[in-house]
């Protein structure tokens, strides 16, 4: 991977569905994270589930909400590679898996650090619920501005982005 300059953005002149798919999981894990701060620790269990499905959309293309928000219209900006197989598959939304793109270790890094953290904060400390709500918060602001701050260190590290616009 080759260093770049520069800020990475996603493109925000309209709702396409893998930003939808970070408006919806951002909004989950921002109310789970306050709900498992101020009413019950088992909220942390909704945010342990969006962890789980951003690391099964990084490794398979699969994605839950992607899916049901196909069903409702929404078009994917990444475009999808169909393969020849039963008419099921071809039907549903699957992000490339093609190689590993910036927008894949998004999902990636988003999972890992989601599940860790809602685990630590049911069975260790419930201050982790911190880091929950950043990424969160993150996973908004990505959604509503184009930026996000693990986007643009992978950026400069080099990864291969498919959604963005360069500043």
């Amino acid at each position: 991977m080759a260093k770049r300059k520069g800020v990475y953005l996603v493109k925000t002149y309209t709702w396409y569905l893998e930003r939808l798919v970070w408006l919806v999981a951002g909004t989950d894990v921002l109310l789970s994270t306050l709900l498992a701060a101020f009413h019950s620790p088992y909220w942390a269990y909704s945010i342990l589930f969006v962890g789980l499905c951003s690391i099964m959309v990084a490794l398979t293309g699969f994605c839950i909400v992607g899916n049901l928000l196909r069903l409702f219209g929404a078009r994917p900006m990444i475009p999808m590679e169909v393969e020849s197989g039963a008419a099921w598959r071809r039907s549903l939304y699957f992000m490339q898996t093609d190689h590993w793109y910036l927008e894949r270790y998004i999902y990636m890094f988003v999972g890992v650090n989601l599940s860790i953290s809602s685990l630590l904060s049911v069975c260790y400390n419930p201050k982790w619920l911190y880091f929950t709500g950043f990424v969160g918060t993150a996973t908004l602001t990505f959604a509503f501005t184009g930026f996000c701050i693990m986007a643009n260190i992978l950026y400069r590290l080099g990864a291969e982005p498919r959604l963005c616009r360069y500043i």
